[in-house]
């Protein structure tokens, strides 16, 4: 049973919630919203209204593919949401400028995940190899290196769910008094806002699972 459970939590999680997202967003990238403004001028609007007029904001391929880089200080929207009209298009742009927001005013959770970066990044990389390695040499320590650096890895992800929340809550209470939305569009772009989070929710379960898989084939090899 508990196998099942982690192959269900591995596997049909994440891909449920990819699912959920591209359904979503290609639904209400179809629905135009009131103020028939592209993401680029929701983006704008949003980061002039709260004095951000040094955050700049380009054009980048790829679907879904947008994002804030907080070194650069620059929103980056994906062709579709960066020309697009629709309720998607200003839901994605509003909530990357909630990251903008968050960076200004310096959100401790956005801080604290920036300074993960290097640790988690390392971790993510290498991790795997001294967990996999420790387990087949019998060298608890290693073993034990790459389950801390997995684990640096998996505080990220968790860490990464405070701030992409906050960043949809920002992002639809710019929207609703920025006026780009009307009170009665609010319901249609939390469904774009909340299928987004799942990915992240996902990626932090499967993460979760495997680091507890290898604590436990950590502790099993040990009593051993």
């Amino acid at each position: 049973m508990s196998f099942l459970i982690y192959f269900a939590i591995l596997l049909i999680v994440p891909i449920w919630a990819s699912s959920r997202v591209k359904s979503t967003y290609k639904k209400y990238s179809k629905v135009p919203t009131s103020s028939s403004m592209t993401g680029a001028e929701v983006a704008r609007k949003i980061l002039d209204d709260n004095g951000l007029f040094n955050v700049r904001i380009e054009e980048v391929k790829g679907m879904l593919s947008d994002h804030y880089d907080p070194r650069s200080k620059v929103i980056r929207l994906s062709s579709g949401n960066y020309h697009g009209r629709s309720m998607a298009a200003s839901a994605v742009s509003a909530h990357e400028v909630g990251h903008a927001i968050q960076d200004a005013q310096e959100y401790a959770f956005l801080r604290f995940r920036s300074a993960l970066v290097p640790v988690a990044s390392f971790g993510s990389n290498i991790s795997i190899f001294l967990i996999i390695g420790g387990f087949l040499l019998g060298m608890s320590g290693l073993a034990l290196a790459g389950i801390i650096f997995f684990a640096a890895a998996v505080l990220f992800q968790l860490i990464t769910l405070p701030v992409e929340f906050d960043a949809s809550s920002r992002a639809m209470g710019q929207l609703v008094s920025t006026g780009v939305i009307r009170n009665d569009e609010e319901r249609k772009t939390k469904k774009v806002l909340n299928a987004a989070a799942m990915t992240y929710v996902a990626g932090a379960l499967v993460a979760l699972a495997e680091l507890l898989r290898f604590v436990f084939i950590f502790v099993g090899m040990n009593e051993e």
